[in-house]
């Protein structure tokens, strides 16, 4: 490691961030937890028995076997198989990468169109400033939900099945993301508020900068605390969408596996008792939900000294 390398990692070392982060047990196991599923998604070729993708590893005579330790178990499925013959264990590691792959995505999207729009309108203020926040009003007024539903349904009605299938994932990106940038908007809009009131605002412009300059070198790097925090929030209610509009049909596609299609592919074969094909992949989404919310409540406390107890 350079010296550079080694100054920025003592100094991270020394911050309040760090201080508070190895006081926090939960934060601690949380971020464990997180990490061993982000890197399992992301190696699943390598990690996972077989590939779910690839119809000549798949037997459907394999179908609905119960995970080792039940009766009619195979070694050579240590989570059971669903209704395809498909091994349970890889298709949670490639569904987790999906849906991991929407949340992330999703919320990128959200943070570019709600830094972009929060800035403009706290910054210029007058009629941009009117404009924006109420297109913000009203698609707040919809869910993100009934947006995805409507604009899925229409797309899926336009183009057919299969070509909803090639595109689902950036279609899903794309809904999620513009549904739930209004969030973002509003919270930069009132940071920039407050900001560009200050002193270094107004040397700036006697300086001479420009308006963008300002904005994105001077205003926007005081306003990304509050960001953050939102944007882990916004991940796990991201990935929370993607498995409710794979619930209903309007999501990821049963050949390509997510934590979402993967319970709706085996909610009609609970009562039959196969209550594994829905129930472990629930328990992952469960848990992937749980730790990034509890690492984005840890962040927003850290980050509000009136709420941190540490």
């Amino acid at each position: 490691m350079t010296t550079a390398t080694l100054s920025r990692w003592d100094r991270f070392r020394e911050s309040f961030l760090w201080y508070s982060f190895k006081r926090d047990k939960v934060a601690i196991a949380s971020f464990i937890v997180l990490l061993s599923m982000v890197l399992s998604a992301i190696f699943a070729p390598l990690l996972a028995p077989a590939d779910p993708y690839d119809l000549a590893q798949i037997n459907i005579m394999n179908s609905e076997l119960p995970p080792v330790g039940l009766d009619g178990s195979d070694p050579a499925f240590p989570l059971g198989t669903d209704a395809q013959g498909r091994d349970l264990l890889s298709t949670i590691l490639y569904g987790t990468r999906v849906s991991l792959l929407i949340g992330f995505g999703a919320v990128v999207l959200q943070a570019a169109l709600g830094i972009l729009f929060g800035l403009l309108a706290g910054y210029l203020g007058g009629r941009v400033d009117s404009i924006l926040m109420r297109i913000a009003d009203v698609q707040l007024s919809f869910s993100t939900l009934m947006v995805a539903i409507i604009v899925g349904a229409v797309f899926k009605a336009s183009f057919g099945n299969l070509m909803f299938g090639e595109v689902a994932i950036y279609m899903l990106i794309f809904i999620i993301g513009v549904a739930e940038w209004p969030q973002i908007a509003r919270t930069v809009r009132a940071s920039v508020l407050a900001e560009k009131k200050k002193e270094y605002v107004d040397a700036a412009k006697v300086m001479g900068f420009r308006t963008r300059r300002i904005m994105f070198r001077h205003i926007l790097p005081n306003t990304l605390s509050p960001i953050f925090v939102i944007a882990t929030v916004q991940i796990a209610n991201a990935i929370i969408s993607e498995a409710a509009l794979s619930f209903l049909g309007l999501g990821m596609p049963e050949t390509q596996p997510s934590l979402g299609s993967l319970i709706k592919s085996g909610f009609d074969y609970i009562q039959s008792g196969s209550w594994w094909i829905s129930l472990i992949p629930g328990l992952v989404l469960v848990v992937l939900v749980l730790v990034i919310n509890l690492l984005g409540d840890w962040l927003r406390d850290v980050m509000n000294p009136r709420l941190y107890k540490g």
